[in-house]
């Protein structure tokens, strides 16, 4: 498959989402709507105007859609998919909601259970992260808002993974749903005799900081579901890392019939940890 096209629908989808967040996040007069889901989580107007958008942009591709926001779909009918679209409009809404910028925009494409093309967009700080199996893993950190070509883009963006010296191991972990079990695995990681230095993050940017290499490891032992990692763990995939059962050997897959992921660890194939 020949994700160009793909990709850049994908990374303008991305970044029109980002504006109609950041117009509500940005507005002081704005009220976020927020209510609770199913599962107590929280959703806002920012969350449902994004998804609309992306649903929108992405409308105009073969593939169908599976969004967090979305109709729930049975696995009957998703079962049969064998390249979809898996999107989160707005991954970190508790971030959004206190304000720390720490959320981002989730889309990814999947083909066979893998994610093969993945955008993440962070609204507030305007850096773009984008994979494609074809073309690896880039970061882009500019003002996108007047629509560059994926040719201005190509040439603008930084190749993942960036060198970034540091002593120790790095280890990001969850801003807002850190566990026992990663506390416990931090201080094994501390009794190999080797300074470590925990980096604490919102949403899918903590997969984006181990696949540019400002984190060695980021370990998830705690709940998430298929769109909180696909679009990251294409990034990563195109970084030379990946997305591991905590086996640290077995990439996760997607389009399971229960959407949730296992515990994980997000680490480079070269990796010691």
């Amino acid at each position: 498959m020949n994700y160009s096209n793909n990709l850049y629908i994908a990374v303008r989808a991305a970044i029109d989402a980002g504006k109609a967040i950041m117009d509500i996040y940005t507005d002081p007069a704005s009220d976020f709507e927020i209510e609770r889901k199913a599962d107590n989580s929280p959703l806002t107007k920012a969350d449902k105007a994004a998804h609309k958008l992306i649903m929108n942009v992405l409308s105009v591709t073969p593939y169908p859609i599976l969004s967090e926001e979305g109709k729930d779909i049975p696995y009957a009918e998703r079962s049969s998919w064998e390249t979809f679209w898996l999107v989160d409009p707005l991954d970190g809404t508790k971030e959004f909601i206190k304000k720390n910028g720490e959320f981002t925009v989730n889309i990814a494409l999947i083909q066979k259970g893998v994610p093969v093309l993945g955008v993440i967009y962070v609204p507030v700080r305007k850096e773009l992260y984008f994979s494609a199996d074809s073309l690896g893993a880039y970061k882009l950190v500019a003002d996108c808002d007047h629509q560059p070509s994926m040719d201005e883009i190509m040439q603008n963006a930084s190749r993942l993974p960036v060198s970034m010296a540091h002593q120790g191991i790095v280890v990001v972990a969850s801003r807002s749903h850190q566990s026992l079990e990663t506390t416990d695995f931090i201080e094994n990681l501390r009794k190999q005799g080797q300074p470590v230095t925990l980096i604490s993050s919102g949403s899918s940017l903590k997969i984006c900081l181990v696949a540019e290499g400002s984190a060695d490891i980021y370990p998830r032992f705690a709940p998430t579901m298929e769109w909180d990692t696909a679009a990251g763990h294409a990034i990563a995939r195109g970084a030379g890392c990946d997305v591991f059962h905590i086996d640290g050997r077995t990439p996760l897959k997607y389009n399971k019939e229960d959407l949730h992921n296992p515990w994980f660890i997000v680490k480079p194939l070269s990796s010691i940890c």
